[in-house]
């Protein structure tokens, strides 16, 4: 990725040649992970959850006692989800607690509140699958086929659920953990950031430095890299499983965050980044670009280190101490040691950057 001269070098946008490309092997590594992803996750939580569901149905008579009964289930995190799983289709917890005008399904509001109890009772009751569950519905007793028939298929519905949010879930992590250990393979130092937020740019990190999850203005950033040449870089890691979902990730949060930094700290001052893996669109990828976003793939890396090495050297091509990044006053002494206090003078070539702090 070259850059536009325009004084504050910007990365120039990928072609359509090479944005395919990259997205036809993000894809392809995408598969092949799946694909040696272990049976051995989905079995563990599949018997976990049919444990739990077995469970309910033996303490409710398959439902005949359920009010009896959904004080110490609601009040069972487990269970409870099983519970909000008994609807077709399966009824949010946020959702749940909107239909049941509830504040909250804690234990301890459960237990003491009779009347939201029944509104919640009532509510599964309604919205009971009876494609699962078809006895109730008819009023009869259930057989052992139609029993081991629902245990099942709500223990499926569950486990794959349960697979495809901790996948997402640990896409991110891993992804986030890569961008982080690849910053600080060429230099860069991860730093705290009081209270993880930042509102200005004299909150964010300094030249070399990098922070994780912080809110960065209105939004919240998955990291935050002080360039060498002042500016900031929010990055955003997104992983995506299908094309349909690249939309919501990429372009209806990444591209809307990149917005509202770019108008909250000045378009001079911000590059937003995402570092992508998965399936992506080639269009919703160019509308991106379009907006300002520079994209990185999580598989080369290497573009976005190279580009950040390449303001390093736009920064020490001068000899002006004037340019130096350390925000603070400066003396220069006679021996050469380009490092002290933890602030990195770009001067190399220079005497000692001492931070005098005066």
């Amino acid at each position: 990725m070259s850059d536009r001269d325009d004084g504050q070098k910007q990365p120039n946008p990928w072609s359509e040649r090479q944005l395919d490309e990259d997205r036809r092997r993000a894809e392809t590594r995408f598969r092949e992970q799946r694909m040696l992803e272990p049976l051995e996750q989905y079995l563990d939580r599949f018997d976990a959850i049919a444990r739990s569901v077995e469970s309910i149905l033996e303490e409710t008579g398959d439902f005949a006692r359920l009010r009896e009964r959904a004080v110490d289930i609601l009040s069972d995190p487990v269970k409870r989800e099983v519970f909000r799983y008994l609807a077709g289709p399966p009824i949010s917890e946020d959702d749940l607690k909107v239909l049941v005008d509830a504040r909250s399904l804690a234990p301890t509001t459960i237990r003491v509140d009779d009347a939201m109890v029944d509104r919640l009772v009532a509510t599964i009751r309604d919205g009971l699958d009876r494609r699962r569950f078809p006895w109730v519905h008819e009023q009869r007793t259930a057989t052992a086929v139609e029993v081991r028939a629902a245990i099942v298929a709500t223990t499926a519905l569950m486990a794959t659920q349960r697979v495809a949010t901790a996948r997402r879930n640990e896409g991110k992590q891993e992804q986030e953990r890569l961008v982080r250990d690849t910053l600080t393979s060429v230099g860069f130092a991860e730093v705290e950031i009081p209270g993880k937020i930042v509102r200005n740019i004299a909150a964010a990190p300094l030249p070399g430095q990098f922070c994780r999850e912080v809110m960065f203005g209105e939004r919240k950033a998955d990291l935050v890299v002080g360039l060498w040449d002042r500016r900031i870089m929010p990055i955003e890691c997104k992983v995506s499983n299908s094309s349909i979902n690249s939309v919501k990730r990429l372009n209806n949060d990444a591209v809307v965050k990149a917005t509202v930094w770019r108008r909250h700290f000045g378009e001079l001052n911000v590059v937003s980044a995402a570092v992508l893996s998965g399936v992506f669109k080639l269009h919703n990828l160019q509308q991106a670009q379009h907006h300002h976003l520079s994209l990185y793939w999580a598989h080369r890396l290497s573009d976005l280190t190279d580009w950040m090495r390449a303001r390093d050297l736009d920064t020490n091509s001068s000899d002006d101490p004037a340019r130096c990044v350390a925000p603070v006053p400066v003396v220069w002494a006679t021996t050469h040691r380009p490092r002290r206090y933890g602030i990195r003078c770009p001067f190399r070539h220079f005497a000692r950057c001492v931070v005098t702090g005066q």
